[in-house]
């Protein structure tokens, strides 16, 4: 039940815009269905630099939005950009369908158009970017965002250390792992996850020149002498400082690899399901420098969030320990 209104109890200081035709048309009038000033937002210049900002005041999870030109007007917007922000400088723009996603917006003043997203946005700051307009009225816009709150848990990582979960071994299904976490960072390189095996087996999850790599060894090139090594490379431009998505799944030796919304699945050839590998698990490095020969030294330095192994919340358990 994600669809609280969130801008109504907002106070003025959280509106913020591009610029106002006057101060009875300031942001803070922006809120849906009310009246009081001119009726809604309007800038100083129809024209597409303009834009009109909401804080949220936390980093919250929004489910939808609606819009509304301004009261008793000839003043509305008829399409409009979505962007995104939790710091209020590095923006990312609403995406769907592969493509930035243009909202349809009014057809009169007072009717209320609502949108529901495709995917939810996790982020503090929103801004409404205006593209086209009545005709024969101004930018003219009263909003409200629809989401709750997005309880997280986040850990930083200064290139140094590293996050070390020692698996329970009365929990441990060999043939079932599921890894979920969101990174965020503004290198292009370091070890995200490590997990290392008795024979030289070891997965290793590695940022390298803003793309992700998964790389599964199988070590033991005399068990397995056949395509002992697989590395699957997934996104791009990762060191963004934006959140991106990380979900690896395997299923005896089925691997589903998924960065942000793209998958890829293999099969792990040789002996996958039976990996030796220890009971012991690091995030953001690699405990002892050396003990892969072939991995680049360097360890993460960013955030993680939410990390999940099969269900266990990572950074809660470290918090309490």
């Amino acid at each position: 039940n994600c669809d609280d209104q969130l801008v109504s109890s907002l106070p003025q200081s959280s509106f913020s815009s591009s610029s106002e035709l006057s101060s009875s048309h300031s942001p803070g009038f922006a809120r849906l269905n009310r009246r009081e000033g001119a009726g809604g937002w309007s800038p100083l210049v129809s024209n597409k630099y303009q834009w009109l900002q909401i804080d949220l005041g936390e980093r919250t999870e929004i489910t939808a939005v609606a819009t509304q030109g301004g009261y008793g007007s000839s003043d509305w917007v008829t399409s409009y950009h979505l962007m995104f922000s939790d710091s209020g400088r590095n923006w990312k723009q609403y995406r769907q369908e592969e493509s930035i996603w243009a909202f349809s917006g009014n057809t009169n003043a007072d009717s209320v158009v609502y949108y529901k997203l495709q995917h939810s946005i996790k982020a503090r700051f929103l801004r409404f970017v205006p593209l086209d307009w009545n005709p024969n009225g101004r930018i003219g816009m009263r909003i409200e965002v629809y989401g709750c709150t997005y309880r997280s848990e986040v850990v930083g990582f200064d290139g140094k250390s590293c996050l070390i979960y020692t698996l329970n071994k009365k929990l441990i299904n060999a043939l079932k792992d599921v890894i979920s976490l969101k990174f965020k960072t503004m290198q292009s390189d370091g070890i995200l996850l490590h997990r290392e095996g008795q024979n030289g087996d070891h997965i290793t999850m590695e940022l390298t020149k803003g793309k992700l790599s998964l790389l599964i060894n199988l070590g033991d090139t005399k068990t397995h002498p056949s395509n002992a090594q697989i590395n699957v490379t997934l996104g791009s431009l990762l060191d963004d400082q934006h959140w991106h998505s990380v979900l690896i799944e395997h299923f005896n030796n089925q691997v589903n690899f998924t960065v942000d919304k793209h998958t890829h699945h293999f099969h792990a050839k040789g002996e996958f399901s039976y990996l030796d590998l220890d009971y012991e698990l690091s995030f953001g490095g690699i405990p002892v420098p050396g003990k892969s020969g072939t991995l680049s030294r360097r360890n993460f330095h960013g955030c993680f969030e939410n990390i999940y192994y099969n269900g266990v919340n990572i950074i809660e358990l470290a918090r309490k320990h």
